[in-house]
């Protein structure tokens, strides 16, 4: 199967891409923002990249840095436009299905391109936010209610986004919800500690647009004399989270770090001594920190918005929910309740190793999804035959 990806220059992409090494599919991918470089990791596919300017002009990054209005009308006569290259490749590729990620970078922009070629099959792979908040802004709404009832097939990291594209239109099949850049290597963390081995509490740092990891600060500082004994981490924290901690009590504490930017081995390195995880968001699909912690042993207090967590998490059976991201004392008596009550703990942990764990191995993902990808391979033939 002759497959077009139409994707952004995203880990969550090349992982997922990764999967379909060797499984006898043709697959060329376009980078949507053109970034400019070939991907190594995924040096298997045909990568199409450097394709978004005809002509490179003379004083283009002066005009550029300087005068980006003028630049932007000088665009649109010495640059292509993603559908142009899409057009192009199917064209030339003749793809018997195209698969975008993400709605509005890689639906909306060839939509009118893929109503020309109604015997292609489209994949739409949904991530995150992409359907969950936007469906609550008109423009993106109205984007939302034109892609989806052309739309073949979906994947998804959750099951509500599934349900909510048919909500606007959606006619075509599910293939499944499965983790956005496919499963996990659990090599990494084959010895997982217990956890009253376990001496962190890991907090992700996200504030900026749907992140409030500031709530979660506030119920932190609520609880000194309670978490006295206990070291406290902050990864991946934003500008605000920074600023907000410099302000306070949080800054004079012995046992509290804040890191910004940290690679994803490191990420995981924490996940592995960490006790318990925390991610607070007021929008998101399945988190994958969420995901990460499961699978290092962590045990998870996570947000659940639109109810995408919960697919995952049982209340109090493998981890607690934050049922009002923006209520302070809730968060506090629900990290009180993990601290005072080891027996939860322990429960979920062992349920996560047994029940979760292996469902997000990435071996077992890939399995499923090779599936899923020969049973549309199955339905051209049909269609064909």
């Amino acid at each position: 199967m002759r497959i077009l990806m139409v994707s952004m220059f995203a880990n969550h992409f090349f992982n997922w891409a990764d999967q379909l090494k060797d499984s006898g599919h043709e697959i060329l991918w376009i980078d949507v923002f053109d970034n400019g470089e070939q991907v190594e990791r995924i040096n298997w596919i045909d990568q199409t990249v450097n394709w978004k300017r005809k002509l490179d002009y003379p004083g283009r990054q002066f005009i550029k840095k300087n005068f980006y209005s003028f630049y932007n009308i000088l665009s649109r006569y010495f640059e292509k436009s993603l559908s142009e290259i899409v057009e192009d490749k199917i064209i030339e590729f003749k793809p018997d299905v195209v698969q975008s990620f993400v709605l509005f970078s890689a639906c909306t922009p060839i939509l009118e391109v893929i109503q020309k070629y109604p015997d292609i099959k489209w994949i739409y792979s949904a991530w995150g936010n992409d359907l969950y908040y936007f469906q609550n802004e008109a423009d993106y709404l109205k984007d939302i209610k034109e892609v989806l009832p052309r739309v073949d097939y979906m994947f998804a990291d959750c099951k509500r986004d599934h349900d909510i594209a048919v909500e606007y239109g959606f006619q075509g099949e599910f293939l499944g919800d499965f983790p956005g850049g496919g499963g996990y290597d659990l090599s990494p963390v084959e010895k997982i500690l217990v956890p009253e081995e376990r001496d962190l509490i890991l907090i992700k740092g996200y504030q900026a647009l749907f992140g409030e990891c500031i709530p979660v600060l506030k119920a932190i500082e609520k609880l000194q004399s309670e978490l006295i004994d206990i070291k406290i981490k902050v990864f991946g924290a934003d500008p605000e989270v920074v600023e907000f901690v410099k302000k306070s009590e949080l800054n004079h504490w012995n046992n509290f770090e804040v890191f910004e930017q940290i690679g994803r081995v490191e990420v995981l390195d924490l996940m592995n001594k960490a006790k318990i995880y925390i991610g607070n968001s007021i929008s998101d699909g399945m988190p994958n920190t969420l995901l990460e912690a499961i699978i290092s042993g962590a045990f998870p207090i996570q947000s659940d918005p639109g109810g995408a967590t919960s697919e995952i998490i049982e209340d109090g059976l493998n981890g607690l929910l934050i049922p009002d991201p923006m209520n302070v004392d809730g968060i506090k008596n629900l990290i009180l309740k993990s601290l005072e009550q080891p027996e939860i703990l322990e429960k979920a942990f062992q349920y996560n190793l047994e029940m979760v764990r292996p469902k997000l191995e990435r071996t077992f993902v890939k399995q499923e999804v090779l599936k899923k990808y020969e049973q549309v391979e199955k339905d051209l033939n049909m269609s064909h035959g």
